[in-house]
């Protein structure tokens, strides 16, 4: 029986997804004369003839940038929505490659049967696909194929270990209950198994497949003998740091120097990710500086004739992992306006500080026309382009609000800062970013390319009606 997870299922995915592109293409070929009947495709009226050596390049290429891209690691695309989304581009890369390799060799297979292969091809990966996880998900009904979690420490991590656990409602996945050596740890609402010298027994009795050591600084010194005793038993053990409420967003465990150690500081978005952003950042962000340099003269022009120079205002704003960086905006305000900041400054009802307001009196006329269609904000394609933010992310904030942030908001710092995102697209200058970080940390938590895409979209549309922008 094949497991999800496992190396050979990873195998066999492989195997079917270059039996997949092997049968798309006899079958391509197969259809292509009945295309001619469409009458805007030219008729062929012999059967085609595959030259043979693509049917041995073809799967090649997909089966190669489909690894590429970790579509065969079961783990990195837990929810169906992500691996869709990610076998599209991986199709749309492979169909690019397979046709760039026609065009240097077998330049006279039709362009039709080439689409018709390209869509048979999609649609087999994505089938088997479906199916397979309609497989699993039933198979995950059988008591074999749970995972019987153990956690080795009821404190305050442990708890946290086992809502995690519980929260994510992964059917293969059971908590079985705690292990602990303190009488006064608290155990109502959970099984208590027994204390650290029990482990053996409580292992064998409740079939544990893995253990979680999640013991506090304090006990570290007993990880050792808890490790030991478990040393003949065939289960995985993991180890839950007590570290992460310090990190900015991500763990991840790098070598420095030939020794292993955890990083706190690790981007929220891995590498793939982070290439394809600045991919997309540098491509779309190159364009829009050029469409956008004659409407960026225009507007300077009215800064210039209201208030004189200079017309860009720059401003150091905290970007990915803290870093201060040069923003740079056309100028909306009075010259002296930082030193007039005091003076509009505000406290809500409990006690937040407002920095903005519609009616701010520092704002000139020629800037409240720019900042009602986001104008003011072109000049950030530079940033954008010279890689100090993105084009999607959250907005770089003041270092003045960021020294009152609370702990947990930092975690917005986790990515590059964008020009546009998820809180600018719900609610803009009507919410203030520092007050509102939970809309950053979702952007954060579901980041994707196609996330980017869709936030862009709803910008054109909140930046045209002017919503909540002053």
């Amino acid at each position: 029986m094949l497991r999800r997870f496992s190396t050979n299922f990873a195998l066999f995915s492989m195997a079917l997804d270059g039996l997949s592109v092997i049968f798309s293409l006899w079958l391509a070929a197969l259809f292509r004369p009945a295309l001619g009947a469409l009458g805007w495709i030219a008729p062929i009226p012999d059967q085609v003839v595959i030259p043979p050596p693509l049917y041995a390049l073809f799967p090649l290429v997909w089966i190669l940038i489909y690894s590429s891209l970790s579509i065969y690691d079961g783990r990195k695309y837990l929810r169906a929505m992500d691996e869709f989304s990610i076998l599209s581009l991986a199709m749309l890369i492979s169909s690019v490659s397979a046709a760039g390799i026609l065009y240097f060799s077998y330049r006279d297979v039709s362009r039709a049967l080439f689409m018709v292969f390209v869509l048979l091809t999609y649609l087999a990966s994505l089938v088997w696909r479906i199916l397979a996880r309609l497989y699993f998900r039933a198979q995950k009904k059988s008591p074999s194929m749970a995972r019987r979690i153990l956690v080795v420490g009821a404190g305050a991590l442990g708890q946290k270990v086992k809502a995690q656990l519980l929260q994510s409602q992964l059917p293969h996945l059971v908590f079985s209950g705690f292990l602990d050596n303190d009488p006064q740890a608290d155990l109502s609402d959970m099984p208590f198994l027994g204390t650290f010298d029990q482990i053996r027994i409580v292992l064998n009795q409740h079939k544990i497949t893995d253990v979680i050591i999640a013991l506090p600084h304090s006990a570290y010194y007993q990880m050792s003998e808890i490790v030991q005793a478990m040393e003949d038993i065939s289960v995985q053990v993991w180890v839950a740091l007590g570290f992460f409420d310090l990190a900015l967003y991500n763990t991840n465990i790098e070598d420095l120097a030939g020794i292993p150690m955890l990083d706190l500081r690790a981007s929220a978005i891995d590498e793939y990710q982070r290439m394809m952003k600045r991919a997309f950042d540098v491509f779309f962000g190159s364009i829009a500086l050029t469409l956008a340099l004659p409407l960026m003269a225009v507007s300077a022009l009215l800064v210039f004739l209201e208030d004189g120079s200079p017309v860009l205002f720059r401003q150091k704003r905290v970007g990915e992992n803290g870093r201060l960086f040069e923003m740079l905006k056309l100028r909306t305000m009075l010259k002296n306006a930082e030193q007039m900041q005091s003076q509009v400054e505000k406290q809500d009802a409990d006690g937040n500080l407002i920095h903005k307001s519609k009616d701010d009196p520092r704002i000139t006329k020629a800037g409240r026309f720019l900042r009602r269609y986001s104008l003011d904000e072109l000049p950030q394609f530079i940033n954008v382009v010279r890689g100090d933010m993105s084009l999607v992310g959250p907005r770089p904030e003041m270092p003045y609000l960021v020294e009152k942030y609370q702990p947990w908001q930092r975690k917005r710092f986790a990515v590059p800062p964008g020009i546009t995102g998820w809180w600018q697209v719900n609610g803009r200058s009507d919410k203030p970013m520092h007050l509102h970080t939970e809309d950053d940390l979702y952007y954060i938590q579901n980041y994707s390319i196609w996330l980017d895409v869709q936030i862009l979209m709803r910008t054109v549309w909140v930046v045209l009606i002017g919503k909540g922008s002053y």
